[in-house]
């Protein structure tokens, strides 16, 4: 049995090795955006869960009412996981409606996190940039149906960790 165990643990232990890459994002962020839909300020957090197996990602975002539509809430919830051959992927899910799966990259204090190209949907890019010792810049591109490769600036944010 503790063969077993340690055998378990050895398991556990390189399936969450691949999240390491991430750990500069780990912690509550606050921040202020502004793109498309509009100046928002918000927050999110990245935390370690199922002993460190997944990194959940919780978003939010408040657009303060402006003179064509009302005062708004976007939330969203990103659950980031290792793949079998050791890659990093993640699901996305918001109150939208929107799933969305990435594949994510990490080099440099950066995280790419690139969604599957469709033929009939959009191709989104997500990218946090470690921009000082607790500050990221955030950007979100979509690139439009049958065009993966000509993505258009949808929001850009700058973050920093709550302490």
């Amino acid at each position: 049995m503790v063969a077993l165990l340690c055998g378990q643990a050895l398991l556990h232990a390189q399936a969450a090795e691949p999240l390491q890459a991430l750990a500069f994002l780990e912690g509550d962020w606050e921040g202020e955006g502004a793109g498309s839909p509009g100046e928002a300020k918000g927050g999110f957090s990245f935390r370690g869960e199922l002993e460190n197996h997944v990194l959940v990602r919780r978003n939010y975002a408040q657009y303060p009412a402006t003179k064509d539509r009302p005062a708004s809430r976007h939330e969203d919830l990103m659950i980031v996981h290792p793949e079998a051959d050791g890659k990093i992927a993640a699901q996305y899910f918001d109150n939208e409606g929107h799933v969305i799966r990435y594949r994510v990259s990490v080099s440099n204090h950066t995280a790419t996190f690139l969604s599957d190209a469709g033929a009939a949907a959009p191709h989104y890019r997500l990218t946090y940039s470690m921009t000082g010792k607790d500050a990221v810049s955030i950007r979100f591109e979509i690139a439009p149906p049958r065009k993966p490769e000509d993505f258009k600036v949808y929001l850009t944010a700058a973050a920093h960790k709550k302490r």
